[in-house]
């Protein structure tokens, strides 16, 4: 089936939607396409609601009304006291709203849009308006219609609730050229403190939320293609059972770039299960070793073979991310909840940056999954973001949206401008903490 083409413009369509909240418009009948007769158009519109229909004459005057109420051929009048009809010129919309809602729409069966005695479009199954303004809505035909009852064009519209913003609440550049920028940074990047080489950030989320596939995500943008180092997929429960590093490299083959990604057991809302909140303090402060094997049931001591007793500034945790499934903010369990307080609680007290992933953006507004470039211009998103934010305790600014990887074979430009500038913000966060670290140990120098 061909796609209906709307003849109302984007700024029309707009000033329509400004009168009914959060809506988009989806055209429904069309009369130049489905034919100018009653039966056509209930054909299409019976049953559906809310509405707006507009009409067109030569004289180039749009016009037409909105109803809450659903089409029918009963032939009685329905009761609507939110129904009004229009007349659109210049981009300003002048309202006429219903006298007497008990009379606001006519279901005939032979008519199109019926509104109550003053305006009917497809009169009588033909291509005109009957208009009286003394009826059931009082308005000026002449500033309406400009008394032209010949219609050009019909067109019905259903009114369907939307998250699109009209601006994004962020600006993203979606360009290749800013791509290779992003990269550029990330390669170039050098902590302030000589004794580091690479910022060392920690990935903490739920078992599932998309750690380690944030790790191979990046990985993918800087090899060039999809590829998959940590182990990661869909399980009840952790598919990382390792204290893990992971260095990505500037193409195969190529130097490490200046971040360490470190992997973590999934977190679970059962208690003795997922990573335990003790063992998160030895990693944040550089103790534990790389492929260090977790136990719920016994959290790291001294004694665990590969232990570092005395962390250097490289070993530890310069920034904490927490990744978070956006399909899973609103039933997060409050256990869970519980545990992301009591590790930020810990992150806090050792002054390290932290912000949130929030992973499968996605696969949580249909909006972001038809353009990804949409997620910034989705209030859905925005506000499963103010979420996350009241749950874990971060500023809206301190959480960025990603998509990973997960069944393609190819990269996506726009998937990688997300991820890259994920990566970017954790180094910023990263230098946050290198600059706090100068700041004490210079106070600590004129102590002395």
């Amino acid at each position: 089936m061909s796609t209906l083409n709307s003849l109302l413009s984007k700024n029309q369509q707009r000033t329509i939607c400004s009168q009914l909240g959060s809506v988009k418009l989806k055209l429904l009948y069309k009369a130049t396409v489905h034919g100018f007769t009653g039966a056509a158009f209930h054909q299409r519109c019976d049953n559906q609601s809310p509405t707006v229909s507009v009409g067109y004459n030569a004289s180039g005057y749009v016009f037409g009304g909105y109803t809450k109420q659903p089409f029918s051929q009963s032939g009685q009048y329905v009761n609507d006291d939110q129904a009004f009809i229009f007349g659109l010129t210049g981009g300003i919309l002048q309202k006429y709203p219903v006298t007497n809602s008990a009379y606001a729409i006519k279901m005939i069966a032979n008519c199109g849009p019926y509104f109550g005695e003053s305006l009917v479009l497809v009169n009588g199954s033909q291509p005109v308006t009957h208009s009286n303004p003394q009826s059931y809505y009082k308005f000026n035909p002449a500033e309406m219609h400009g008394n032209d009852l010949n219609l050009t064009e019909c067109e019905v519209y259903l009114v369907e609730e939307s998250t699109e913003l009209e601006t994004p609440w962020r600006n993203v550049i979606w360009e290749s050229g800013k791509r290779k920028e992003l990269m550029e940074s990330i390669k170039n990047y050098k902590p302030p403190v000589s004794s580091v080489s690479q910022a060392r950030v920690l990935l903490i989320g739920q078992v599932g939320a998309g750690k380690s596939s944030f790790f191979n995500s990046i990985n993918s943008v800087f090899r060039g293609h999809v590829t998959s180092q940590a182990i990661s997929g869909s399980s009840p429960t952790s598919l990382t059972t390792q204290f893990r590093t992971y260095s990505v490299r500037d193409g195969r083959g190529g130097k490490p770039l200046p971040i360490t990604l470190c992997d973590t057991m999934g977190l679970e809302d059962s208690k003795g299960a997922g990573l335990d909140v003790d063992d998160i303090s030895s990693i944040l402060k550089g103790h534990v070793p790389d492929f260090y094997q977790f136990n719920p049931a016994a959290p790291l001591h001294a004694e665990v073979q590969g232990y570092r007793k005395s962390p250097g500034v490289k070993d530890k945790i310069h920034c904490v991310a927490y990744v978070i499934d956006a399909c899973k903010v609103s039933i997060m369990p409050t256990k869970l909840e519980e545990k992301l307080d009591a590790i930020r609680r810990k992150v806090n007290l050792l002054g390290i940056p932290q912000l949130v992933l929030l992973t499968k953006v996605d696969e949580a507004c249909p909006l972001v999954k038809q353009d990804l470039r949409n997620v910034y211009k989705s209030g859905y998103i925005q506000d499963i973001m103010q979420g996350v934010s009241t749950k874990v305790g971060v500023p809206l600014s301190c959480i960025v949206p990603v998509r990973n990887y997960s069944g393609e074979l190819e990269l996506d430009l726009n998937c990688d401008i997300l991820l890259l500038s994920a990566v970017i913000q954790m180094l910023r966060f990263a230098d946050n903490y290198f600059d706090e670290l100068s700041d004490r140990l210079s106070s600590t120098e004129l102590k002395d």
